[in-house]
């Protein structure tokens, strides 16, 4: 299902932050591309078939749009493109070989996007609660993303296994606090945790905080999955762009989850080959603390733990301490054969 060349998939969430514009969404996939994420994820709808016209806006979605008194009906219906809009961004994407992705929000988008061959249905977290439509989704057979905000566990518990009874073959699941942009305290990051040990199943992340620092916080606690929000421009009007990330933070981003993909390695203890050469030099061998004569006890009046370049290990003191000398040893000369064990 993910880029398995990476550990961590990486979604950059465009969003509606094309304004309603197909350029705008073509210069999106464009910069994700130049970014480095594995994806690029849109929002796919028919406002009719998602909103009342006389749904109220959010309080987040007024203070960011430049008509404070218009619709949410009115807001998405200016944001929403055309299928056809989404057939020309598929095949950018695919002549750029950038992953495709958008969250159908009902039932007809569900169908178009399947038809334009996505193969990852990335359900939204204002989705959770619709059980026709998560059993709809689920008799596609196709894997599912889920996000989960706004969700208590066992909102999730719910919407999990009904996806499952109705033939979702893998879900991943993403924390999520849908507020935008989401403070610090509310990110309750191991929240993730708690998934992954509820449903034994890959859990990731989608941000809403401002800046990279979260996201890079997340998978260094496991996230397998990242999805971070990013526009153009954060001075563009819009409901989502002052709780995005600009192009530049975006490749920031990756640059970092990359690093953290190193550094947090196989979790087998064991020294690096090159930690082996500096052993050479850094671990404590044992040396005589003073001049040895042929017949003398070792013991911790003669002996000394230094750094040497050659000589017994340190480790090896007790099997040392008590032998007798068979030879001469000069001060800070490393011991090595020329003794007896004792018994």
């Amino acid at each position: 299902m993910f880029n398995k060349t990476k550990n961590v998939f990486i979604i950059a969430e465009a969003g509606v932050n094309h304004n309603g514009q197909l350029g705008l969404a073509l210069k999106l996939c464009d910069a994700a591309k130049e970014a480095g994420v594995d994806a690029i994820k849109f929002q796919t709808w028919k406002t009719e078939n998602i909103v009342t016209k006389s749904a109220d806006l959010s309080t987040y979605q007024s203070n960011n749009i430049s008509n404070s008194e218009m619709t949410q009906f009115e807001m998405l219906k200016n944001l929403e493109l055309s299928f056809d809009n989404f057939s020309k961004i598929k095949e950018h994407c695919d002549q750029i070989n950038l992953q495709f992705l958008s969250t159908p929000d009902e039932e007809e988008s569900l169908n178009f996007l399947i038809s334009l061959g996505i193969s990852i249905i990335k359900v939204g977290s204002g989705e959770i609660n619709n059980t026709p439509y998560l059993r709809s989704i689920g008799s596609t057979k196709m894997p599912v993303i889920l996000s989960t905000g706004m969700s208590y566990l066992g909102d999730v518990e719910k919407a999990y296994y009904t996806l499952l009874k109705a033939g979702t073959p893998q879900i991943s699941l993403l924390h999520c606090t849908t507020n935008y942009p989401c403070p610090m305290d509310e990110v309750n990051l191991y929240a993730m945790l708690t998934l992954k040990e509820a449903f034994k199943c890959t859990v990731g992340y989608s941000d809403h905080t401002e800046g990279i620092e979260v996201p890079i916080a997340a998978v260094a606690l496991g996230a397998e999955i990242i999805e971070k929000h990013f526009t153009l421009d954060k001075s563009l009007v819009g409901p989502d762009h002052k709780a995005s990330i600009d192009p530049i933070e975006l490749k920031n981003m990756v640059i970092a989850i990359r690093n953290i993909e190193k550094a947090l390695g196989s979790g087998i203890k064991i020294p690096n080959i090159s930690e082996l050469e500096i052993s050479n030099v850094i671990l404590k061998r044992i040396v005589a603390k003073k001049n040895i004569k042929i017949g003398d006890t070792l013991s911790s009046d003669n002996l000394a733990v230094k750094r040497s370049k050659n000589g017994i290990s340190s480790e090896f003191w007790d099997l040392i301490e008590g032998s007798i000398a068979e030879r001469e040893f000069d001060i800070d000369e490393a011991i090595q054969v020329g003794f007896n064990f004792k018994a």
